[in-house]
């Protein structure tokens, strides 16, 4: 099916370009770069504390005195809750308000500032089965172009749903310059890890993406994850441990930058600046080798 323009829910289809040897995703051609921006995409089981890692790590990057952007993929657009204090309208809510015209909106109707400057947006989703997420994200991105939101921009994070790989929720990958997996040290978190890795590997083939790493989070011990990182080619560059503060920032609608400050709170802060410092300065890409599903099960466990 070859279609002249792609409108909510339509996809293009076809060999231009292809989206990795042997992949089945479709290539969602927005057309549309991320200026001279650091872009990160936060990939990871669904539940495993994405949101959490990517508002923290934005905070971070602001305190070291960036300009952040943060761009949450999610259809339930809590993303940056921590950030605004409230669920912000998504970018897929205003457009609808003027049938699509993105001429007719205004920076502030979709760009929310959040907790030390961040700015903040929800690009939410299509209503379920009507659409491809791979368009809400291109349409963002679109928007976010033409109202020149991009040009001053430092850091630009993409908060990415669950451990989908689908052609659509991989869409960040094809503007992010580094791909980071949010797991933690059991067999479900690795598993869906392995997926991830599969999935940005194929992007890779035919866009600027790589690996950056693992951010270890919810994790007293890594050792599963040292596990299959050595198997793969993998490093883990952040460990965040099972900490109650943590779950009660969520609740109190603040970043773990405006809690009460603990020793216990002062060393994670400290973890997500040393991380912020460490991805400004440059990762190198990580050439990873997945593994076959099954044979996880037999990698994984106590010997």
């Amino acid at each position: 099916m070859n279609t002249a323009t792609i409108s909510p829910g339509q996809i293009r289809r076809g060999p231009k370009p292809p989206d990795g040897e042997g992949s089945v995703q479709v290539s969602m051609e927005t057309g549309e770069k991320i200026g001279n921006a650091k872009v990160f995409a936060i990939y990871g089981k669904g539940g495993i504390g994405k949101s959490t890692t990517s508002s923290n790590l934005s905070v971070a990057f602001s305190k070291l005195g960036k300009r952040v952007l943060q761009i949450g993929c999610d259809p339930k657009h809590d993303s940056t809750f921590t950030l605004t204090k409230r669920m912000v309208p998504t970018v897929i809510d205003v457009l609808e308000t003027v049938n699509f015209h993105p001429e007719e909106l205004r920076t502030d109707d979709f760009v929310f500032p959040g907790y030390n400057g961040v700015m903040c947006v929800e690009a939410g989703g299509p209503p379920a089965g009507t659409g491809c997420g791979g368009y809400v994200v291109g349409q963002t991105v679109k928007l976010l172009k033409e109202h020149h939101l991009l040009e001053e921009t430092d850091v630009v994070i993409f908060d990415v749903l669950g451990d989908v790989v689908c052609g659509g929720f991989a869409a960040p990958l094809q503007h992010a310059d580094r791909a980071l997996i949010v797991t933690a040290n059991d067999f479900d978190s690795i598993f869906a890890m392995n997926r991830i890795v599969q999935a940005i590997g194929a992007k890779a083939k035919n866009y600027n993406v790589r690996l950056g790493g693992v951010i270890a989070n919810r994790s007293e011990e890594t050792d599963q994850i040292d596990k299959y990182n050595s198997r793969v080619g993998l490093q883990t560059m952040a460990q965040f441990p099972l900490l109650d503060v943590i779950r009660k920032s969520r609740l109190k609608k603040q970043t773990l930058f405006e809690m009460d400050e603990t020793p216990e709170l002062k060393a994670v802060q400290d973890e997500y600046l040393r991380l912020a410092a460490k991805l400004w300065a440059g990762v190198d890409p990580m050439i990873c080798d997945p593994m076959k599903d099954r044979d996880i099960f037999d990698l994984l466990g106590f010997d």
